[in-house]
């Protein structure tokens, strides 16, 4: 992998792991040679974890909304920064410019661009790895809703298996190295019709 699209908060939450997450994530990515693809901002955990990549001499590229530069102040030092007309644009351009996905702890606008990628691994569309970076069990009430909902046949257990979850930085990007997708399609049910 040569880049990650790293999901996150524009806040840095309550908890000082999460901070302490970030940049220890960035750092295994820069001593793997990975670059850095995000959302652009320089707050919360976005501005947390591309100011540490940057720190130890790694490529970052942003990628933001011009409606998003007046109110998260889009990161000026950055390796590159890309202004785009739509957070549509946004995610489109995240994904194509990278080679595996992981969500830090985050709110809203994380879960969706990771499921919006997680989705479109389901269809088929990509063949890259998604990854949850699972600090202080942040993720560990998603994980167990997916798993309920496998049970109750609305996801694949191979789908399932799609999104990976760790709790340290060199065992995800160990897993997504070795991410082997699977080798089914989504099901269309009659009630589906």
């Amino acid at each position: 992998m040569k880049t990650i699209c790293v999901y996150c908060g524009s806040s840095s939450g309550k908890n000082p792991e999460y901070r302490k997450a970030a940049r220890a994530l960035a750092t295994a990515m820069v001593a793997r040679d990975i670059g850095l693809v995000y959302g652009g901002a320089d707050v919360g955990l976005m501005g947390e974890i591309a100011n540490e990549v940057l720190a130890h001499g790694g490529r970052v590229t942003g990628i933001i909304p011009q409606s998003l530069i007046d109110k998260e102040v889009g990161h000026q030092g950055l390796t590159r920064l890309h202004i785009v007309d739509s957070m549509h644009a946004r995610k489109a351009l995240m994904a194509e410019l990278s080679d595996g996905f992981i969500a830090l702890p985050g709110g809203l606008g994380t879960l969706e661009e990771l499921f919006e990628v997680l989705t479109w691994s389901q269809l088929g569309f990509h063949n890259k790895p998604c990854g949850l970076l699972n600090i202080k069990q942040y993720y560990d009430g998603l994980a167990q809703f997916l798993d309920h909902a496998m049970q109750e046949e609305f996801i694949k257990p191979s789908h399932r298996d799609m999104l990976i979850n760790a709790h340290s930085p060199s065992q995800l990007l160990d897993q997504m190295a070795n991410y082997e997708p699977p080798q089914v399609t989504k099901w269309i049910s009659h009630d589906d019709l």
